[in-house]
């Protein structure tokens, strides 16, 4: 793609980069094919090559425009596009980039936005905020009604070991127990997990809110805080939140930033090779399973076929799931701040989840999992609830 980028912006480090990255679209246009809103809405700019094109000429225009922020708060940032673009086009990256600018120059009004910023990436704020809103729950509209469900009851994490579990900031509000259950397994196989009070916000909502400065001073005090260099492997059970901690060498650009993101797996890397049985979910033992492969894991963290491998071992049978490689709508805040659109996909990803009757259905993201849950009439659950 040929660019023509004032001088002045090429001379950022921002700039350089936005600019190669756009050098590398060669407009083919297959990023739309497997673009979840370009599906919806069979509207170019609501695709990744029309979104390049808005981002291209933010920067070579030097302002900020209503058109560009419209259709860049649609994108879900499920980088589909990525791995189905030839050219390997960032397009993740180049969204941060222009989410910023955006940012910079055309600041966000909107309310809901600017409440979750303040008050998700803080566990002090968010768990009373919850506790308080529980009652009031069934008055509540059904996308933050699934938000509010009283997890079960649950042993608290050590507070010492060698296996750090991050807590996330919604996980630890509203699914504690899959990282409770985590802890059990890994104890089982002879790991000392444990969480740390210290541990904030991955910054992956400020990120894509184009709250760069914010997002940064995050992941910073998570690198100096959390003492990575002494313990053996950082897990995330939520895989939105381990795409952006693997992703901190890349935003942070320095050593310390890069030792801490080299020891972040994903917990079906820490698993795979090990046996387990079936765990019942609801008091019952499944025998089939519709598997939904998170963006973040399959886009983001370029995993699959580890979570099959290790649940079809352990004896379930994953029954056949339709465009596998498509967002569900959750996206972080995507559901509450774009319920459209968001319901739109959730009600696509459910039907292809339950075409074929299965007994539960497992995913590996607390966004997935809420967001789907009531949407089906069978258990959505996090894929670790069925090991033991």
């Amino acid at each position: 793609m040929r660019t023509e980028i004032p001088e002045a912006t090429l001379a950022t480090q921002r700039g350089r980069r936005a600019n190669a990255i756009l050098r590398t679209c060669v407009h083919c246009g297959m990023c739309n094919a497997t673009c979840p809103t370009y599906q919806v809405r069979g509207d170019e700019l609501d695709g990744p090559r029309g979104r390049i094109y808005l981002i291209k000429g933010l920067l070579e225009s030097g302002e900020a425009n209503a058109v560009a922020r419209t259709h860049l708060d649609r994108c879900l940032t499920c980088r589909a596009c990525e791995t189905t673009c030839p050219s390997g086009v960032r397009y993740g990256e180049l969204a941060e980039i222009g989410r910023e600018v955006l940012e910079e120059q055309r600041p966000s009004r909107n309310l809901l936005r600017l409440l979750l910023l303040a008050i998700v990436p803080k566990p002090g704020l968010l768990v009373p905020l919850v506790a308080l809103a529980r009652p009031l729950r069934r008055l509540l509209p059904r996308r933050l009604r699934r938000l509010l469900r009283r997890p079960p009851s649950h042993r608290p994490l050590p507070a010492h070991g060698r296996v750090l579990l991050m807590q996330g900031c919604v996980q630890r509000v509203v699914t504690p127990e899959v990282n409770a259950h985590l802890a059990a397994l890994l104890e089982a196989r002879g790991m000392a997990p444990f969480a740390a009070d210290a541990e904030e916000c991955c910054g992956g909502l400020a990120l894509h809110a184009g709250r760069t400065a914010a997002a940064h001073a995050s992941m910073r005090r998570n690198v100096e805080q959390l003492a990575a260099d002494e313990v053996d492997i950082v897990i995330s059970t939520a895989s939105g939140c381990g795409v952006t901690l693997k992703d901190y060498g890349r935003l942070l650009g320095d050593d310390a930033a890069m030792r801490f993101a080299d020891k972040v797996r994903d917990v079906a890397e820490v698993l795979a090779g090990f046996d387990f049985d079936k765990n019942p979910v609801n008091g019952r033992e499944a025998e089939t399973v519709a598997w939904h492969p998170p963006c973040t894991l399959q886009h983001g963290q370029r995993l699959t076929g580890l979570v099959e491998e290790i649940l079809t071992a352990t004896g379930y049978r994953l029954v056949p799931v339709a465009d596998q490689h498509l967002c569900c709508g959750s996206a972080g805040s995507y559901s509450l701040l774009q319920p459209g659109m968001a319901n739109e996909l959730k009600e696509r990803k459910a039907a292809a989840l339950a075409r074929h009757g299965p007994d539960v259905i497992a995913t590996a993201n607390v966004g997935c999992q809420t967001h789907l849950a009531d949407a089906v009439g069978v258990p959505v659950v996090h894929w670790l609830e069925l090991l033991t």
